[in-house]
């Protein structure tokens, strides 16, 4: 198998996504789908510590009848790293609001090509290796390139 066919393309989830991807009430919502697509190893789907605090916080403060499900998503779909120091959040600067640049940095670090969030205004990345989108616009691009490989 050629190389470029053999890696697994990497995407960051962001909090939101992984909260909405739990509390979904359809199988079929855009975040859902990607936690899926990860846990059937169609993506390699990274998250940091940070991000999963924050989505079982808001899990456990608005839907707790939510949080087994949560569990099982992210022991089943993602890979779940480390949040960066704050020395390394330096060379990011200005590229994202402040309480989400560890977010990007982590997102840099672990090499991933997308940055999965609903909250697209709250990064700027300087860089042209990471494209932030929102689940459902990831999806819709993963139809068009299937779409081109049956053409």
């Amino acid at each position: 198998m050629p190389a470029r066919l053999s890696r697994k393309l990497r995407v960051f989830v962001d909090a939101d996504v992984i909260f909405a991807g739990s509390a979904a009430p359809s199988e079929h919502s855009a975040s859902h789908l990607v936690l899926r697509m990860g846990e059937i190893t169609l993506l390699d789907c990274v998250t940091s510590q940070q991000a999963i605090t924050e989505a079982e916080r808001n899990l456990r403060d608005k839907l707790p009848s939510k949080l087994p499900e949560f569990r099982l998503i992210v022991s089943r779909c993602l890979r779940v790293v480390p949040d960066p120091e704050p020395a390394d959040l330096a060379s990011c600067a200005g590229q994202a609001e402040a309480e989400d640049l560890p977010i990007l940095v982590a997102a840099l670090r672990e090499e991933c090509a997308y940055l999965l969030t609903f909250n697209v205004r709250h990064f700027y990345p300087a860089s042209q290796q990471i494209s932030v989108q929102q689940p459902g616009e990831f999806i819709l691009a993963v139809r068009q390139w299937l779409g081109a490989l049956a053409a």
